[in-house]
């Protein structure tokens, strides 16, 4: 499978030109397409002997083994589609959604900008997906295949519909459609494309929605392992505190960060456009909020760190700063099927 990743990375060289000329959700869903086109035929599995899988860039952690600390950011594969091929790309777990509880069509288009001089993008997609009934039956095909080599989290939002007051009991039923499916468990509750969403950043809200999702988690033969995805926008203080608050309700991690809503800086111009910031320009206050969240709750929890991650130095940030997982998103947009690979030999030299 290294031939195949080499063989992508020069046919991205050829390819890259063309998709960035298409409209950037186009280019997406085309690429998506592809992808979930191939893992309809091939495991994506990977030899003990690829650079993906060497023995010395393996992380143990939720009780789970990840064979590089690498991960596949939430967003990319919304609907669970194209998981072999991300295997194949050498992830060493793997992250789909956003899902909820219901299907929805997210929010009207164009709402996904490429920013190039800032190797950034804008999304404002709002959770567009098939729902939660549509993803188990996915997700159960796929773990019917057995053929996963790497941890599968899996991401879960509010529904757009929802009100605010009910929020914990729409990602409560999420989480029993698709919850012992997964390996683990992400509850979002920052993104800025869901009104009102991330005013559930709060201690109450974070608690309540965590202990009404431990009702069925812990029904479960295994509990999966919960984490808890912050904004980069978050106060210092309000940070701590939800993170706090995410653990004492028995959550296992955070992520930390998701986009931001703060686009100060840009060389682009983003004149008419709303949503999150992801990218290079986010890297500095995503890493920084880490740090901070790791001194502030010790060593135990897993933390994963993403945001702005577009080379192997941004990695090596995140796990100075404490992550003990990385994810990246932006990067692979801009750097295609070969950049898993090259943060892994840029982080082992």
């Amino acid at each position: 499978m290294t031939t195949s990743a080499g063989h992508a990375s020069r046919v991205w060289r050829f390819t890259r030109p063309f998709l960035f000329r298409l409209d950037a959700e186009r280019a997406h869903d085309s690429t998506v397409a592809l992808l979930a086109l191939w893992s309809r035929w091939f495991s994506g599995r990977l030899g003990a002997g690829d650079l993906a899988r060497a023995p010395g860039r393996a992380v143990d952690a939720m009780g789970l083994h990840f064979p590089n600390p690498i991960g596949l950011a939430a967003g990319l594969d919304k609907d669970a589609v194209a998981v072999h091929a991300w295997q194949a790309l050498g992830f060493g777990f793997i992250e789909v959604g956003t899902i909820t509880a219901l299907p929805q069509l997210g929010n009207s288009k164009p709402r996904l900008f490429r920013l190039p001089a800032d190797e950034a993008l804008i999304n404002r997609m709002g959770f567009n997906n098939a729902g939660a009934d549509a993803a188990a039956i996915r997700l159960e095909r796929l773990r019917e295949r057995e053929i996963l080599q790497v941890p599968l989290g899996v991401n879960l939002g509010k529904s757009k519909v929802t009100p605010a007051e009910e929020a914990a009991d729409d990602y409560r039923r999420s989480f029993e459609r698709v919850g012992h499916l997964a390996d683990y468990v992400v509850v979002n509750i920052s993104s800025p494309n869901t009104p009102g969403l991330r005013d559930l950043q709060r201690v109450e809200e974070v608690t309540r929605i965590i202990e009404t999702i431990q009702g069925p988690n812990q029904r479960l033969a295994r509990p999966r392992p919960l984490l808890v995805k912050l904004a980069p926008d978050l106060a210092d203080e309000d940070a701590i505190e939800c993170a706090c608050a995410a653990l004492d309700a028995g959550c296992t991690g955070l992520i930390l960060s998701n986009t931001s809503i703060r686009f100060e800086g840009l060389r682009s111009n983003t004149e008419g456009m709303s949503g999150g910031l992801s990218g290079r320009p986010i890297l500095e206050r995503s890493t920084a909020l880490l740090r901070l969240v790791r001194q502030a709750v010790g060593p135990s929890p897993v933390l994963v760190g993403v945001g702005g991650v577009m080379d192997s130095a941004g990695a090596a940030a995140k796990l100075a700063a404490g992550a003990d997982l990385v994810q990246i998103y932006s990067g692979l947009i801009y750097r295609g099927p070969g950049f898993l690979r090259e943060l892994l030999r840029g982080m082992a030299s």
